[in-house]
């Protein structure tokens, strides 16, 4: 069985060296593994909630798009596209947003947080907060539904979201499946095994840090300067050093065979110099990286392609979530306006009232007001006389619908040709029984 697996990258920065290796070179080795359907999309709706800056989001999309497909992501295997390209995405979250319980999203840890660091600062709990920040779990469980998609790789800290997308998907199914099991539930995929690169001081490599090594930007000089500036120890050279937790080392060994780490290990330990060592690194990944430069720095000058691969995949990705939709949009009663079979019930009021004696009213050509009794058919039973007033004829009808056979007594009509008192009276018997 083909599994999908979903990944969405947020358009609020640059990609570094350990967005590399912890997120973008395992993520295209999975995406070749046989069986597997992927899924990659820039989640520049997300990244709103985020920032304000659109020339941030819009040079964001750029650089991550370019860096994603230098990095050897294949637009022919797997699905690339924007979120924003994707109008089933926003509609899908508002038909989840009406099965979802505001408590819910009310536990949502990136709504909590905030209202805790609300109080802890003396401001209103809310303050500051947008819906966007609120209901954001709701789009990211339209991102993966919308694809049903099976696995989701996700850190430790967007668990809770893969579980409230599960819980979304369960209460529309009960609402709205009718029995038939409309999204897949989708797991969580752990990336526990993902290595977690140092910044230049020790630290996890992070923009909010100001610790990052550049993965393209910059070229080679700027990977040279930044890893120049990694903290090591004050050993000098010739002295030994240990290799188990040097912030340097880890990074090294991210890109290294078994033998090169070897290596490395050994010689720090027979007195290589931290200079010597930093040189060392910054060959060891200019190889893995100059060829992706090169290839980066091209799509950066041509926007334009990618852009063309950017709508490709959209195409690819709205061919399955169109009719997806709309599978959806009929299951909660968003339908064609065509004619259907009437219930039973409305079947059988309408059978027993074409059999229904009928009054007409009218105005004929001299201006008088009549009205007449007619069998379901049209047959005539009873005619009036003429009225100057139009509701004086409306009242003689409410009489008789109301008192039926009673009111003939005195009233202003003649029977039609052929019909027996009778037979009028059994027609008014009818109508009245059928009106109650």
């Amino acid at each position: 069985m083909t599994q999908r697996v979903l990944t969405g990258i947020t358009t609020t920065g640059t990609p570094h060296l350990g967005n590399y290796v912890g997120a973008i070179r395992p993520a295209i080795a999975a995406s070749r593994e046989p069986g597997v359907e992927s899924f990659f999309f820039l989640a520049d709706f997300h990244a709103l909630i985020k920032c304000d800056d659109p020339a941030r989001i819009e040079r964001s999309r750029i650089e991550i798009a370019a860096s994603w497909i230098a990095a050897g992501l294949d637009p022919e295997r797997v699905t690339f596209y924007r979120q924003s390209d994707i109008p089933e995405t926003p509609e899908l979250t508002w038909l989840l947003t009406c099965v979802t319980a505001k408590g819910q999203m009310n536990r949502a840890h990136a709504y909590k947080a905030s209202v805790d660091a609300n109080e802890a600062a003396g401001e209103e709990p809310d303050a500051g907060i947008t819906m966007g920040l609120f209901s954001y779990p709701i789009l990211m469980a339209a991102d993966i539904l919308l694809f049903n998609a099976h696995r989701v790789p996700v850190g430790r800290d967007q668990v809770q979201h893969i579980e409230m997308a599960r819980d979304v998907a369960q209460r529309f199914n009960h609402v709205f499946g009718a029995g038939k099991e409309l999204f897949v539930l989708p797991q969580a995929e752990i990336e526990e095994a993902l290595a977690t690169l140092p910044g230049l001081d020790g630290r996890k490599m992070s923009k909010s840090y100001d610790n990052t090594v550049p993965l393209f930007q910059g070229g080679a000089k700027a990977l040279k300067d930044a890893i120049a500036r990694i903290v090591t120890d004050s050993k000098l050279p010739g002295e030994p050093k240990d290799p188990e937790g040097a912030h340097l080392v880890t990074i090294h060994d991210a890109f290294a065979s078994a033998e090169q780490r070897a290596s490395f290990h050994a010689d720090l330990r027979a007195g290589l110099a931290w200079g010597e060592a930093k040189q060392r690194v910054v060959d060891l990944i200019e190889a893995h990286v100059g060829p992706m430069r090169e290839r980066y720095e091209h799509l950066m000058a041509h926007p334009e392609q990618i852009e063309e691969i950017l709508l490709l995949g959209a195409r690819k990705a709205r061919a399955v979530a169109t009719p997806f939709l709309a599978e959806l949009r009929d299951a909660v009663g968003l339908r064609k306006m065509v004619a259907v079979a009437a219930p039973k019930a409305d079947q059988a009021a309408q059978a027993v009232k074409s059999s229904v004696p009928v009054f007409k009213q009218y105005r004929e050509a001299d201006g008088q007001f009549y009205f007449k009794l007619t069998t379901a058919d049209g047959g005539p039973l009873l005619q009036s006389q003429a009225f100057a007033e139009g509701r004086e004829a409306g009242t003689w009808v409410k009489r008789f619908k109301q008192e039926g056979a009673q009111a003939l007594a005195g009233a202003p009509v003649e029977l039609a040709s052929g019909v027996t008192q009778a037979d009028v009276e059994a027609a008014l018997s009818a109508l009245v029984a059928a009106q109650d």
